[in-house]
């Protein structure tokens, strides 16, 4: 007799390992899983060990811009330089699956922080719930075989009424 495989196993599983689902989990505990399954962590010291460094300059005329690079001595202006804040979770987000460490950030508490985090977390969650299902299945879990139209739509209705 095989073992049911459920969804409700596949998120205990994932919870037992710390990866809870996206929209009930804090950002300290999403900050917590990404920076630790990548290794990774944030300084607001600057220093000439970063290997990613983020932070604010003023241009000449006074406005602000933002500069993401690894070589705060060769910083491309066409390609490290942003006008606006809100294109930096990429930047962040890709320093950290590329495992720089550490990362200066002149401000830790920024916005595009937790956007960066918040992508890099969703995006491991959803490798970490393929991972699961298929360490469950070769565990020998199966997903129930529905038998009929009408079992399908049963199922179908259990789902929209839970």
């Amino acid at each position: 007799m095989s073992k049911t495989l459920t969804d409700e196993l596949i998120e205990q599983t994932m919870a037992d390992q710390g990866w809870l689902d996206i929209n009930e989990v804090d950002e300290e505990h999403k900050k917590k899983m990404v920076l630790g399954y990548y290794e990774v962590e944030f300084t607001d010291r600057f220093n000439n060990n970063c290997q990613y460094y983020i932070y604010t300059e003023s241009t000449r005329d006074g406005y602000e811009v933002w500069v993401a690079t690894e070589d705060m001595g060769n910083v491309c202006i066409s390609e490290d330089v942003y006008y606006y804040d809100s294109d930096l979770h990429v930047a962040l987000a890709d320093a950290i699956r590329d495992e720089l460490s550490p990362i200066y950030l002149d401000d830790t508490d920024a916005d595009f922080v937790d956007y960066a985090i918040s992508e890099v977390y969703e995006y491991l969650y959803d490798r970490k719930l393929e991972e699961v299902e298929s360490d469950l299945e070769d565990q020998g879990y199966e997903w129930p075989v529905i038998e009929s139209e009408k079992d399908f739509a049963n199922e179908v209705n259990n789902i929209l009424d839970s």
